[in-house]
């Protein structure tokens, strides 16, 4: 226990940690676990099981200071949270022409992976046959906790993308209740010894109907409350956070788990209306989320024991079943559920691996493990189900565990083969097809980098095709960009119209798609003149390039010769070279580093080239056109090896 733990060996010094202590440090330790993820490019959610399971050696579950059901309580009104945000992450328009196959896979798949899963648990030797079956019927949910950080660490094509985001949030709640309605057959069955299958269709019906009522309700009176402004803005992600959870909960009072329906539902319906401005919502339940998550399967997993003694209740059955469910029965299940369909083979072995199973698992089978003790421990002490709930959790956590390590380490390398992702991409969108965004574009293209070109000048966007170069006529802050074109392989964006406020709001746009590392915009003329900036600086993009520099002086300087030039660097011609060769004429636009790499030159960045890097930069014929200070700054890292200069 960690309440009697001495931070150091001295008689009279000792530290009892306090419920918030606790509480806290499991916080932080979830978002520590989420940093190195990050940094080491793993599943999140593999270090949070992780580091939940050796919490739970030293702080028990029970020890932060909530009873059984209060505990679970949290959980529940948690998974809602993150399903209600899942939900406005869902739009129609992402699965134009694929909405079939979506049904489908939330149907027959579903079914598919239900039964399949159960008859494998039988004979398996794993579970009973009530167990089988509602072990199958937990373990067709997937879930936002683990599809949304997958897909965004592996960053497939749109179209795919969006197939496996809709399946992976939208039978989530189908088949939490579907789990519920299994455990009350089991469980009746185990009490009363029959079905009860009139009563549990009857109660099918009203959950549904439950969950589809409130839900329509809800989203209507959000949408009227926002419509009217009777919410002023500072309490609006409050205000609808506690309607979410209140909702949630009243659902779940008339009808068990239809709450889960109700608040998915909700969201999709607010996702998917144009009334009301809710990316402040979406960006705030976002970053809850991220805590939620966090904190839930670090509490969840240190609720488990693992030792010796579980590894062989587990048994060699358990990991068969997991091969089968990942090797087998995902891949016949989106076989079936595609037929006919108009996805390509790759698109189809894409969706056949991935399906990893989220915290609605582990909430739900903690849920049912602790139902089925209480239930039945008193007056049915001799019942298999009760010798097999601990097993139930156990086996649901070894599937979570396994399904996203394995999905997570190997999805991202199976996508590139498939042709369905650029990992890490490194190519470039243009907001503006003026003559020095084609010039750099066509300069970023010749080193292998896709680029992509938005402008809704027709000139403009003629040169561009004239020049090989894809562009779209359209307006970069539009709904069409940001949801209908396919940006596979666009991982940054640069942002070179004449005008700065629309720069600026390009760059608000994607900051969400691409990180605010990767929006970049062209300086202001204000900034280089005495005239007070337009817009505020946190709101801009990092600044191209390593001198901040307008379109008009870009465009002088193309019209009085300037010429984009690669030089390869190394030992011998090393930076200070390249800058005594060109003089005060080079503007460093870009780095290329192992010819994989794309690296912005940013005003900001402190390092120099090195040797191995290739420099792309504008160099004037009159030398004497720029003015670099020795100290101003240049890219990223230092140099080396000399190199052809090629101009474009």
């Amino acid at each position: 226990m960690l309440n009697s733990l001495s931070i150091l060996p001295l008689p009279m010094l000792a530290l009892e940690l306090t419920p918030a202590v606790e509480l806290a440090s499991v916080l932080a330790l979830g978002i520590a676990a989420q940093w190195v993820a990050w940094k080491l490019r793993l599943p999140a959610i593999v270090l949070l099981l992780v580091f939940g399971v050796a919490l739970g050696r030293f702080l028990p579950a029970e020890e932060l200071g909530a009873s059984q059901d209060l505990f679970f309580a949290m959980v529940s009104l948690a998974v809602g949270v993150i399903l209600f945000e899942g939900g406005l992450s869902l739009d129609f328009r992402e699965i134009h022409g694929t909405k079939g196959v979506v049904a489908r896979l939330v149907s027959i798949g579903l079914v598919i992976t239900w039964l399949s899963t159960a008859a494998a648990a039988y004979y398996l030797g794993i579970f009973s046959l009530p167990m089988s079956v509602l072990l199958g019927a937990l373990l067709t949910v997937s879930g936002p906790t683990v599809v949304l950080p997958l897909l965004r660490h592996v960053q497939p094509v749109r179209r795919i993308g969006s197939l496996a985001k809709w399946e992976g949030i939208v039978n989530d709640p189908i088949g939490a209740v579907l789990a519920a309605l299994v455990f009350e057959v089991v469980l009746h069955q185990a009490e009363q010894g029959d079905l009860a299958t009139g009563e549990v269709l009857t109660n099918l019906g009203l959950t549904i109907l439950c969950g589809v009522a409130l839900a329509g309700l809800g989203a209507w009176f959000l949408w009227e409350i926002l419509r009217r402004y009777l919410v002023p803005d500072y309490l609006q992600n409050p205000f609808i956070l506690a309607f979410v959870m209140l909702l949630f909960a009243v659902s779940n009072q008339l009808m068990h788990e239809s709450g889960l329906v109700t608040v998915t539902l909700m969201g999709v319906i607010l996702a998917n209306q144009r009334k009301v401005e809710l990316r402040h919502v979406v960006e705030f339940k976002e970053n809850l989320r991220v805590l939620l998550i966090s904190m839930l399967f670090i509490v969840l997993a240190s609720r488990l024991e693992v030792n010796m003694a579980t590894l062989e209740k587990l048994g060699w059955g358990s990991i068969g079943l997991v091969l089968v469910i990942i090797m087998v029965i995902r891949p016949v299940a989106v076989f079936f559920s595609t037929l006919g369909s108009s996805l390509s083979w790759n698109e189809r072995a894409f969706l056949a691996w991935i399906h990893p199973r989220g915290i609605v698992a582990a909430a739900v089978s903690s849920l049912l493990a602790l139902q089925i003790k209480l239930s039945l421990e008193e007056h049915h002490p001799e019942s298999t189900l009760l010798a097999e709930a601990e097993k139930f959790e156990l086996v649901t956590f070894l599937v979570i565990m396994a399904s996203v390590t394995i999905y997570g380490l190997t999805l991202a390398p199976l996508a590139r083969w498939l042709g369905l992702s650029g990992q890490n991409p490194q190519g470039v969108l243009f907001a503006g097809a003026s003559r020095p965004a084609r010039e750099i574009a066509i300069a970023i293209q010749q080193e292998g980098f896709p680029v992509l070109l938005v402008d809704t000048n027709p000139k403009n966007n003629s040169s561009a095709r004239m020049k090989g170069l894809p562009v779209t006529h359209a307006s970069i802050g539009s709904e069409f960009v940001q949801e209908e074109i396919d940006l596979g392989g666009i991982g940054r964006l640069l942002a070179m119209t004449p005008n700065d406020e629309v720069n600026t709001l390009a760059v608000q746009g994607f900051t969400e798609r691409f990180g605010r590392a990767e929006v970049y915009q062209l300086a202001s003329p204000e900034a280089r003149s005495e005239k007070t900036e337009t817009v505020t600086a946190y709101r801009r993009g990092r600044t191209l390039f390593d001198i901040p520099t307008t379109l008009a002086e870009l465009e002088a300087r193309f019209e009085a010769g300037a010429k984009i030039k690669k030089t390869m660097l190394s030992e011998d011609f090393d930076y200070d070279d390249f800058l005594a060769e060109h003089g005060n004429s080079a503007l460093v636009l870009f780095r290329v580093e192992d010819g994989k790499r794309l690296i912005v030159a940013t005003d900001e960045q402190e390092a120099v080239p090195k040797a191995g890097q290739k420099i792309i930069a504008l160099i004037d014929e009159d030398k004497s056109v720029i003015s670099r200070e020795a100290s101003t700054t240049t890219i990223s890292d230092k140099s080396g090896d000399s190199s052809i200069s090629a101009g474009l």
